[in-house]
């Protein structure tokens, strides 16, 4: 459940939001003879996070604390022999929410809604993944991964990849291809009691929540000329219960649903420059895609409205992106990498049309203390602009993007 934008039209001017997030996890290595390796990585997440809109707020009061743990470990076992190089492992992971949400009139209005929930979640996934390199021009990858997923809902799923790539002799020109299905578990959220009565009472159920299912494709050719290197690609993705979010009637409580199909496809380039004086270099990207739904609301929040026929657009397209980049190593062992990015706005309201161009500054540095130390500080969006993502009103709400943030973080390698 996610609040909506406390500066949009109606919010209070005492709207707190506060958000707690952590993660610990180490990797073990263990070398089993030549070319195999064992690496075991158990980890750890905790995120905390409470909005309490103002008691001005209208006409409704929200109150949302979350707290979300899960703990797990992907073991894996590598091998490079011949002209083999394989993977195998497990994924797996349990998790436990706790919810606590309240919905409150203006004084006067009647009995607040509460609700205190405690969904759990387990995944477990094994995987098994090969390179092989056939000649000097021709090299094929394929795999697959199987997933059980157990909650409100329990599913299993069956991910296979297939893939290779030829290098034209003396050009040094790639053709690449890759196809791969892919499997994205749903979330924990859950209605029931009084929220589940105030749902009814909006005109709204809330189906169960089943897994996502991706179809992905993509082609591209990578060309290098005196250390310049230009890629081209075409990529699609056809999705079976796409998930995206709603709101419940009038309030600012978002909710989640699946789409009964959605399709992701576009064109992107990049053109990355020689490195100068062995230290600098630079890359442009430009990104032209779509984003389009179809059918029904297959999960999560719904009013079983008829759908639209055909395809529609979705409130994440955007039509072009473009992307200048560069990093580079300066004094005292740090590199520094910044990047413009230029957006053609995203779709306006329900469209066709989308909203006004925009673009972000993003820059950061990393400086090495030996070999074993070092410490990282980034900026996004130094500039500080503001700009709608969002203003739909199908599957939507009013969402901008980020502020201006800044912050660090350190690194240590216990062995080196």
């Amino acid at each position: 459940m996610v609040p909506t934008d406390p500066s949009a039209e109606g919010g209070g001017l005492h709207d707190t939001q506060h958000e707690q997030d952590g993660f610990a996890n180490f990797s073990w290595v263990h070398t089993i003879g030549q070319g195999t390796l064992l690496i075991v990585s158990p980890f750890y997440h905790f995120n905390r996070a409470a909005y309490d809109s103002s008691p001005n707020d209208v006409p409704l009061i929200t109150t949302d604390h979350r707290t979300s743990q899960y703990a797990g470990a992907q073991v894996t076992l590598s091998f490079v022999r011949g002209k083999h190089n394989a993977r195998g492992g497990f994924y797996g992971f349990a998790q436990q929410d706790h919810e606590l949400f309240g919905l409150a009139g203006p004084p006067g209005s009647g009995e607040p809604v509460v609700q205190n929930v405690r969904p759990t979640g387990n995944l477990e996934a094994v995987f098994l993944e090969d390179q092989y390199r056939i000649s000097n021009w021709l090299t094929l990858n394929g795999g697959i991964r199987l997933t059980h997923f157990g909650g409100a809902v329990s599913e299993n799923a069956a991910s296979p990849r297939a893939g290779g790539a030829i290098t034209w002799p003396k050009l040094h020109w790639i053709v690449r291809g890759f196809y791969g299905r892919f499997y994205q578990a749903p979330p924990l959220t859950t209605v029931n009691g009084p929220l589940a009565e105030l749902a009814v009472e909006e005109g709204f159920v809330f189906l169960p929540l089943h897994g996502e299912r991706d179809e992905q494709y993509e082609f591209g050719l990578t060309i290098p000329y005196r250390g310049w290197v230009f890629e081209a690609s075409h990529f699609r993705t056809n999705a079976r219960n796409f998930f995206d979010h709603d709101a419940l009637g009038d309030s600012n409580l978002f909710l989640p649903l699946t789409i009964a199909s959605v399709r992701i496809w576009g064109e992107e380039a990049t053109l990355h420059t020689p490195r100068a004086r062995k230290r600098w270099e630079g890359f442009v990207t430009f990104s032209h895609q779509f984003t389009e739904g179809r059918g029904a609301v297959t999960g999560g929040l719904t009013d079983f409205s008829p759908p639209d026929e055909g395809f529609f657009f979705l409130d994440h397209d955007q039509r072009n992106t473009f992307t200048v980049g560069g990093s580079g190593d300066i004094w005292w062992k740090t590199r520094v990498s910044a990047s413009v990015n230029f957006g053609s706005g995203f779709l306006n309201g329900d469209g066709p049309d989308h909203l006004p161009a925009h673009a972000e500054v993003n820059i950061s540095a990393v400086k090495s203390f030996g070999e074993r130390f070092s410490v990282a500080v980034t900026a996004t969006n130094i500039g500080g602009t503001r700009f709608l993502l969002d203003n739909s009103n199908t599957f939507g709400g009013t969402h901008f993007n980020d502020p201006r943030q800044i912050y660090g973080s350190f690194r240590w390698r216990f062995h080196y």
